[in-house]
């Protein structure tokens, strides 16, 4: 039977616990950076997988995320993020995870192994060929995700797979099965190390490219993020301030005047009459603020100058 390389045992774990503390904690770092790097290798399938999950969103479809053990709480993690960071609508976002949310304070294994209940949940989250399933697996082959992935295949969504060894039945399943093969762990077997760690960072890279898709990143800043505190309050205003060239106390307004929209705040700060004016620019640009600013500078033309400068 040949193992796994998420079971097999690293090259550096011989006598690992009779070895300085310090020693130790190098070989875990170094493992980390080693597990880190070979999300490389996966970068194309990636964005493609990113390129999927955008067309679903914008065509009124939702993400689905379908994953047990630590790879569900990589995946919850990417999730629950999603709102905040990207102002996507939480309706717009399924987490399934096996052991449901009893999982979160006692992490069993049993419920991974419940492929039926998967499919149950699949069914009962009504996923339709306008969804889009995303189910993570180290291994690729735990029944819980792999249920999942049938399920939505036989409904009609769009599927894609994370796993951590090449060739197993996940990564078959799905329209973009992305393969992160990580170095075998420095415990073997303990999946939340290297696997886990490359799994977030697959995570991290395919969510980031799908809200660029989507318009709701501009030059690197967070331009569709939810304000609903005091630090994402001040992040909203140096956000407008740097794209608009405004003030940040003038940014500060325009965002109370939007509504605390950031793109809409930029448009107003650069020309916009009123709220609903941005905001209907911005359907006029599939919400892209870049194209909406050119939007409005084309429309002011010679008349005036914008009410500030852009960078």
């Amino acid at each position: 039977m040949v193992i796994a390389r998420t079971e097999a045992v690293h090259r550096n774990a011989s006598g690992l616990d009779l070895q300085p503390p310090e020693a130790i904690v190098r070989i875990l770092l170094d493992a980390q950076v080693e597990a880190a790097n070979s999300a490389r290798d996966a970068a194309e399938d990636v964005a493609r997988a990113a390129g999927i999950a955008a067309h679903c969103l914008s065509t009124g479809g939702r993400l689905v995320y379908a994953a047990a053990g630590s790879s569900a709480l990589m995946a919850l993690a990417d999730a629950l993020e999603l709102p905040g960071t990207f102002g996507i609508s939480r309706d717009r976002i399924v987490i399934l995870l096996a052991g449901g949310l009893a999982s979160l304070s006692d992490l069993t294994g049993g419920p991974e192994d419940d492929a039926g209940q998967a499919r149950r949940e699949i069914a009962a989250a009504r996923v339709s060929n306008k969804d889009c399933v995303i189910a993570v697996s180290a291994s690729g082959s735990t029944p819980y995700a792999v249920g999942a992935l049938e399920e939505a295949r036989n409904r009609g969504a769009s599927t894609i797979s994370i796993a951590n060894n090449a060739g197993a039945p996940l990564t078959a399943l799905a329209d973009v099965g992305i393969v992160i093969e990580t170095p075998p762990e420095v415990i073997a077997g303990s999946t939340r190390m290297g696997a886990g760690t490359a799994q977030k960072i697959a995570l991290n890279m395919m969510s980031t490219l799908m809200a660029i898709h989507l318009g709701h990143v501009h030059d690197g800043y967070m331009v569709n993020l939810n304000p609903d505190n005091l630090k994402l309050k001040g992040r909203a205003a140096r956000i407008v301030s740097a794209i608009s060239g405004c003030t940040e106390p003038e940014a500060a307004s325009w965002l109370d005047k939007s509504g605390g929209s950031v793109k809409a705040a930029i448009l107003m700060a650069a020309g916009a009459a009123s709220r609903d004016a941005a905001q209907e620019l911005l359907a006029d640009a599939d919400q892209k603020l870049r194209h909406a600013l050119a939007k409005l500078e084309g429309s002011a033309g010679a008349m005036s100058t914008p009410r500030h400068n852009r960078t």
